[in-house]
């Protein structure tokens, strides 16, 4: 059922070469971004704004909850 993979641990510790080390979302540490609670995409967080749900502050990006006119 499964496929069985041929990976090997190296001396350095790393199990594969291909893929590149870290996170996508490295630069996020400052909290430039953040994801939309409802759509889940990392918009700025100048581009949303917070909504109070369930006694907490939850971010909606300005595509999901466009400003009033």
């Amino acid at each position: 059922m499964s496929k069985e993979q041929d990976s090997k641990i190296a001396k350095d510790g790393l199990r594969y070469k291909s893929k590149e080390g870290g996170s996508p979302f490295q630069d996020s540490a400052n909290m430039s971004s953040i994801s939309c609670y409802k759509c889940g995409l990392h918009k700025p967080r100048a581009l949303g704004i917070f909504r109070r749900l369930l006694n907490q502050s939850m971010f909606m990006c300005g595509e999901c909850k466009p400003a009033k006119a």
